[in-house]
């Protein structure tokens, strides 16, 4: 599984992959972080294609072209705002397992994966990451379509929680 899971220190705009996914926010029109980094250098065409999507629940994805990025598509998915709940981790596993089935659909082979949640949406980032992990892990003991995960991480605290995690697989 070593072989298909890859860790990535840097800008997730960056991967030469199939598809990113962006941790939108349910607007899907841009926001800070990550999303702000995606609208960026995606282009205006990427805002102009997702004002027809009419937003999107939490937990669920939607596809939209990748434009100006190395990438073909962007999977935007809407996170939970950590409250303390259950649901808080039922609906990033969603997140996860929706962007996965979408990457199937639209022929993706190769995804790269921020980290959902974790910014100002304050989700712990250990938790995220067992969430992140184990979901995508079954999907991939469940399906061999997508050849390349790759997490895409930004700051040190996650790429220590990562590259701890994916050693034990």
């Amino acid at each position: 599984m070593n072989n298909i899971i890859e860790l990535y220190r840097g800008d997730i705009t960056k991967l030469n992959v199939d598809a990113i996914v962006n941790a939108a926010n349910n607007s899907l029109l841009g926001g800070g972080g990550v999303d702000g980094a995606i609208h960026r250098a995606a282009g205006e065409e990427l805002l102009e294609e997702c004002r027809l999507l009419n937003g999107c629940a939490t937990g669920d994805a939607k596809v939209t072209k990748g434009y100006n990025l190395p990438a073909k598509y962007v999977i935007h998915t809407v996170g939970p705002i950590w409250s303390g709940r259950e649901d808080d981790a039922l609906f990033l596993q969603s997140c996860y397992r929706k962007s996965l089935d979408l990457a199937v659909e639209i022929n993706a082979k190769s995804i790269a994966f921020p980290n959902i949640s974790t910014g100002v949406y304050r989700f712990p980032k250990t938790d995220a990451a067992d969430i992140a992990i184990e979901t995508v892990y079954q999907f991939l003991n469940q399906n061999n379509f997508i050849k390349k995960v790759i997490f895409a991480v930004f700051d040190d605290e996650n790429y220590q929680i990562y590259i701890e995690k994916i050693k034990k697989l």
